[in-house]
């Protein structure tokens, strides 16, 4: 167990804590689970930043950085719907595409090839982080509420295009070989 795979298993411990402190709705819960969401976050770009930095790319870290990623947005939007503050088909694209591309890049693995993260996939997980913390910030801040729908929208898209781009990508070859 190296510190990036370690930051990873952090995420992936953060998670439920996320979601009792959201869904609790206690005085401090939601300010909490806006800390927690925050460390969780942090841990995804240090787990990666250290990986690189030490030359401690694993397999195991392949595996799981992707997997505490999709655990952590889900669990967040899931509880957003519960909220009130996310609509569900939104949230049902959202969750529909992280699966499909799951799938796709463990087919791809199958087959020998590597799909690897793209610019529209990184640029589509920021937006997704973006439009959590609007909703996490729209729940005690009101000057929040009309951003809401703005980072949805922009979440929603980037997830599509990226989702596409992945499918193209993987259906004209563009890949690599591990």
């Amino acid at each position: 167990m190296n510190l990036p795979n370690a930051l990873t298993a952090l995420r992936i411990f953060l998670v439920p804590w996320l979601v009792v402190l959201l869904l609790t709705r206690t005085e401090w819960g939601w300010f909490l689970g806006l800390v927690v969401f925050t460390i969780a976050v942090l841990t995804d770009y240090f787990d990666g930043w250290f990986a690189r930095r030490r030359n401690e790319q694993t397999k195991l870290g392949a595996i799981l950085d992707p997997l505490a990623d999709k655990l952590l947005v889900s669990a967040a939007f899931i509880s957003l719907i519960e909220l009130e503050m996310a609509p569900a088909w939104i949230v049902a694209v959202i969750i529909g595409r992280e699966f499909a591309v799951t799938w796709l890049r463990s087919e791809a693995l199958s087959r020998g090839v590597v799909i690897a993260a793209s610019g529209a996939g990184k640029a589509k997980t920021v937006s997704q982080i973006v439009a959590i913390y609007v909703m996490l910030l729209a729940l005690r801040l009101p000057i929040f509420l009309n951003l809401v729908a703005l980072s949805l929208f922009v979440a929603l898209a980037l997830t599509l295009y990226s989702g596409v781009d992945y499918f193209r990508r993987f259906a004209r070859g563009t890949t690599s070989r591990p």
